[in-house]
């Protein structure tokens, strides 16, 4: 199964990171955070990534062309002009860099890499910039046991994000920022089917918006509840907070060791 990370976005809001690099690109242990999500698929045997890039798309290209590199002991004979590596600690990964432009919204990001998924009987979707210790194969199980055209991870995080009205295991709606704090909200790690490409329409979707609501609408959006450890990185306190698990051994999204 093949993964998909939206790695386009600006990241407005830690614009003390993102003025030279994309928000996934934010290092979090000195390893960037998309490298901590693909991590964590590659843990349930998911190696095959598209990565859909945008703003600072070549800062990400870079990363991975070199990663070999930059992962191995280097001896470089400078009068023969060679480069040997020793020790190398690549990952097993097959990543796909797609630019999806500048300025696409996360739909029709995820709409110009389906060609990349025409193949696939289902894949995973997920953003860029935030990490859990969520069991993926869980989820994937229960979406190829519900058969629906798409599965959502739910999570219960700060009251500052929209929630999910959820009826078993159907979405049923949406709801704007509970005041009281509760409430599931969409924590990605999502699997879908090729056919959700059907219910967006152009660079300007927004897949939180008309095609997942349009899934609602036709009972084909499934959820997959998560109780443990969700938390995006959206801001600087954000990062710091992640950085002070992960520098004390507390991380719980690194499932891999």
């Amino acid at each position: 199964m093949k993964a998909v990370i939206l790695a386009g976005g600006l990241g407005t809001r830690i614009s003390e990171e993102t003025s030279v690099r994309p928000k996934p690109m934010v290092e979090i242990g000195g390893k960037p955070v998309l490298w901590h999500i693909m991590k964590i698929y590659s843990h349930y045997g998911i190696n095959d990534f598209i990565v859909c890039l945008g703003y600072r798309g070549e800062v990400i290209k870079d990363f991975f062309i070199n990663y070999h590199l930059m992962e191995s002991d280097v001896t470089c004979d400078l009068s023969t002009n060679t480069t040997t590596l020793h020790n190398s600690r690549a990952e097993p990964w097959r990543v796909t860099l797609v630019d999806t432009g500048a300025s696409t919204m996360t739909g029709g990001r995820l709409k110009r890499v389906m060609p990349y998924l025409q193949d696939e009987e289902a894949f995973c979707l997920t953003y860029g910039d935030g990490v859990s210790d969520v069991d993926i194969a869980a989820g994937i199980e229960l979406h190829q046991r519900e058969g629906r055209l798409a599965t959502v991870t739910a999570v219960q995080p700060p009251g500052r994000f929209g929630a999910l009205r959820v009826e078993g295991d159907q979405v049923t709606g949406f709801r704007e920022k509970p005041a009281d704090g509760d409430g599931l909200i969409n924590g990605g790690f999502f699997v879908l089917s090729p056919k959700v490409v059907d219910f967006i329409e152009d660079d300007a979707t927004v897949w939180e918006n008309a095609p997942l609501e349009g899934l609602v609408e036709q009972g084909q959006l499934s959820v997959y509840k998560h109780e443990g450890f969700w938390q995006p990185m959206d801001t600087l306190r954000d990062k710091n907070y992640l950085n002070d698990l992960w520098s004390t051994n507390k991380a719980p999204w690194r499932v891999w060791e």
